[in-house]
């Protein structure tokens, strides 16, 4: 579909999917001028693996699909696909692929854009004639803004959380989530979470069996949460208070202290300091030094030899359980799968430079391999 080359689908792959078959859906891709490129992609790349996966099998596809918005046409050359392809019919499905709104500026100017009110006029007639809705990243701020979102629970892009707490109060955000479907509304975080959007929306409408299958086709791990890949750093630089309170708290993470004592670094009272935390990075206080010490503990797995119980000692806890129990709500690999991937990309590592030292010592002249004359 969008000109990618790709290889051929495994017979193993085919046996997989559900034998149901499903009514044809139509997804309206609806995409903005400048919007992210790799997001858009990935949404046509998804539908077209669903689709051949289908007609590998023998049965008819699974989606149809068109495109909308100001970067329709862009979008369209890019997905090979008919200008005009089902204008008239109504949407089952409107994706909304992420924007390059990136930060806050960028954000509050793409939404006073004039396309971006097109949009929400077409978000909202889409909803009302039974479409369901579904965006990632800051697009999610676009729908947001057209008032499809209160009342309802939502995920966006992590780093721009507090933003959208600020912008959108009747929204229940939870930057946690990978994606997150409230009735006829799915959201999902950063840019590349566009895949798990996907993943999801081929699940609800084509059979968890096929989505199953598309995700073993491209290699991809199924991810259930945005919080170990937060940056409390690049949330905190918004408030010196909390920023302070950072620094002071990653130089104390191998003991205990509460926070009062984390407050009184930042020189703020509790209250004041709990409201500025949970500005700045959507945490409360408890949950953003639970954040820093699951860092710390995360980082240690991945670059020491130390056990659990060693590792709960440095950052803080005397019981190595409740590490665990952090370790396992904030869904991270646990400590075997950690240093199982290290093992293999340490191994990868060595393979490689040893294939590098191999073809130098065979580029280079006897002499200098120590196999000639060696001048001395």
């Amino acid at each position: 579909m969008n000109g990618i080359s790709r290889p051929l689908i495994s017979t193993s792959v085919i046996n997989d999917i559900n034998q149901v078959d499903f009514a044809m859906p139509l997804i309206d891709v609806l995409v903005l001028e400048g919007a992210s490129a790799a997001s858009v992609a990935i949404t046509f790349e998804l539908i077209d693996v669903a689709n051949r996966i289908r007609a590998r099998a023998g049965r008819p596809p699974c989606f149809d699909v068109r495109v909308s918005g100001s970067g329709a046409r862009w979008a369209t050359q890019l997905a090979r696909l008919p200008s005009k392809a089902n204008a008239n019919r109504p949407a089952d499905v409107v994706i909304v692929p992420g924007l390059a709104w990136m930060d806050e500026h960028l954000v509050r100017e793409g939404l006073q854009r004039r396309d971006a009110e097109t949009a929400r006029k077409a978000l909202r007639a889409a909803f009302q004639s039974g479409a369901e809705i579904a965006s990632s990243c800051s697009a999610v701020f676009l729908v947001a803004s057209a008032g499809l979102l209160d009342g309802r629970q939502a995920t966006t892009t992590w780093w721009l959380g507090p933003l959208f707490r600020q912008l959108f109060p009747r929204v229940t955000l939870d930057t946690d989530a990978m994606v997150l479907t409230d009735r006829r509304m799915a959201t999902a975080g950063a840019a590349m979470a566009q895949l798990d959007l996907m993943l999801s929306i081929i699940a609800r409408h084509a059979g968890p069996d096929l989505a199953d299958s598309c995700a073993r086709f491209l290699l991809l791990d199924r991810r259930q949460s945005q919080s170990r890949y937060m940056a409390l750093s690049f949330l905190t630089a918004s408030d010196d208070r909390v920023s302070r309170a950072e620094r002071w708290a990653r130089a104390r993470l191998h003991r205990a202290f509460t926070i009062s004592e984390l407050a009184k670094a930042a020189g703020l009272g509790a209250r004041t300091f709990a409201r500025r935390c949970e500005r700045a990075t959507g945490l409360s206080p408890v949950r953003f030094l639970q954040k820093l010490r699951v860092d710390k503990a995360m980082e240690l797995l991945e670059t020491t030899r130390l056990g659990l119980d060693d590792i709960a000692e440095k950052v803080g806890y005397a019981d190595p359980s409740t590490l665990r129990k952090l370790l396992h709500r904030e869904k991270t690999p646990g400590a075997r799968a950690v240093r199982a991937g290290r093992k293999r990309d340490s191994g990868a590592a060595a393979m490689t430079h040893g294939a590098r030292r191999d073809a130098t010592r065979r580029r280079l002249p006897a002499s200098a391999n120590g196999t000639g004359s060696s001048g001395v």
